[in-house]
């Protein structure tokens, strides 16, 4: 009996003192013996989706990461609000997800149910890890091996976001704190900043860098004057508040390093992309990956394999959800 409880009480400290171990747990072919064609059958769906609207791409790319600096990689993200309950998906920083990212994990969903050795086999976290990968190469990006053994959140609160996301007026130290809270390098960080070679913002994120930047600048110095007026034409300020302009003004549609090339250039959209280059201590990171495209490549599948494990939830702590929008 006393073995027992040493045991017990060594695996209660070990969950207390680890309690990230879940992510430990993920490996690339967790599903090989549950549901094996799991990856194509997600592939296909994530291609289909491509296919009708070109939004799947950062729609879902921006779902991942707002899922997973969110109490983790579990899909929390997905849940609809109830009466009861106003879910992470209704904070304000959560309103601009682009539905398109939603409805790709949720038909990807359907495709693997469809199949009954898959059916509630397959977490909606790990679809939606799958289909993130999927739409990085779909837009002209790398391959790579995605890690899966992830469970679905039990909880999703729109109180839980507050804090949890950048903003689009960080500076470069705000930035690496807040991924350094996530166990991400600086590193990390300004390879997954170029997720902004692709999608799109609304004028309302950046407004104030083309308009009322300061009493002695009423644009921001550090941006491109000719960039400058082109967004001014683009986002007059009265503008309708659904207007949106591409992230990146010269390949918008592939997945590539032009972003840091925009950077050199001041034509970052926001303050926290510009910074990048401005700042000292990350601009030979972004000199560099503007010169290689296999370097950048190469860091952004560290980053975002290292993103893919934040706050895993494993055995009690989540589930796998029937339908990726509400609790079982």
């Amino acid at each position: 009996m006393g073995n027992l409880r040493v045991a017990l009480l060594l695996l209660t400290l070990s969950i207390c003192l680890f309690p990230e171990l879940g992510s430990a747990q993920l490996q690339r072919n967790y599903y090989s013996n549950i549901c094996p064609n799991v990856e194509s059958i997600v592939r296909n769906a994530v291609t289909k989706k491509f296919q009708q609207t070109f939004v799947t791409v950062p729609a879902t790319l921006r779902l991942f990461f707002h899922d997973c600096f969110v109490q983790g990689c579990d899909a929390s993200v997905i849940i609809s609000s109830t009466a009861n309950n106003t879910a992470e998906k209704d904070y304000p920083d959560n309103l601009s997800l682009a539905g398109d990212g939603f409805d790709t994990v949720i038909k990807a969903k359907e495709a693997v149910d469809a199949v009954p050795q898959c059916r509630s086999k397959v977490s909606c976290a790990d679809i939606l890890a799958m289909a993130t990968r999927d739409v990085v190469a779909l837009a002209g990006g790398p391959s790579y091996a995605v890690e899966l053994g992830r469970l679905d959140g039990l909880s999703s609160t729109a109180d839980g976001v507050k804090g949890k996301l950048p903003q689009p007026t960080f500076n470069l130290n705000q930035l690496t704190a807040l991924f350094a809270a996530n166990g991400l390098s600086q590193g990390d960080m300004i390879a997954l900043s170029a997720a902004h070679t692709v999608g799109f913002s609304h004028c309302s994120r950046f407004a104030n860098r083309i308009h009322n930047f300061s009493s002695q600048n009423p644009v921001d110095p550090t941006l491109n004057k000719t960039y400058a007026s082109q967004l001014q034409a683009m986002c007059p300020k009265n503008v309708d508040p659904t207007v949106v302009v591409n992230m990146d003004p010269i390949s918008p549609r592939t997945f590539d390093n032009q972003y840091y090339k925009n950077l050199q250039q001041g034509m970052g959209l926001f303050t926290s992309d510009q910074s990048l280059f401005t700042d000292p201590q990350s601009r030979p990171t972004v000199d560099s990956w503007a010169q290689s495209s296999s370097a950048f490549e190469k860091a952004f599948i560290t980053a975002i394999t290292k993103l893919g494990r934040v706050g895993v939830k494993t055995g009690s702590n989540g589930n796998i959800r029937r339908d990726c929008a509400t609790f079982n």
